[in-house]
């Protein structure tokens, strides 16, 4: 006896195998209203320099990082842990809260 694959069982058999694993990686969504008003000289910053500067204002905020990078809407952080090694932390890019 041939089984017949029906459109519905395939297109669950292709969703369930496109879901794949849960992961629970952080999403900064940028919750809140932002507003800004101005002018700009000069060119626009790249993300390495957006980067930079986020890096410094986590510097501010007490968090020991040598690198910051944009990743999924958020901040992600490379931390010197105190006992040696690194960890990444991921932060909001505009409140610089940290997202678990």
């Amino acid at each position: 006896m041939r089984k017949q694959f029906t459109p519905a069982l395939l297109a669950a058999c292709f969703l369930g195998a496109a879901a794949g694993p849960a992961t629970t990686a952080p999403f900064c969504s940028g919750s809140g209203v932002t507003l800004s008003f101005g002018f700009q000289i000069g060119e626009e910053m790249t993300e390495r320099e957006k980067a930079n500067l986020a890096m410094i204002q986590l510097r501010r905020e007490g968090v020991d990082t040598d690198r910051v990078e944009f990743w999924n809407g958020c901040l992600r952080a490379f931390v010197q842990q105190p006992e040696g090694g690194e960890t990444m932390e991921y932060y909001d890019p505009h409140t610089f809260e940290r997202v678990y």
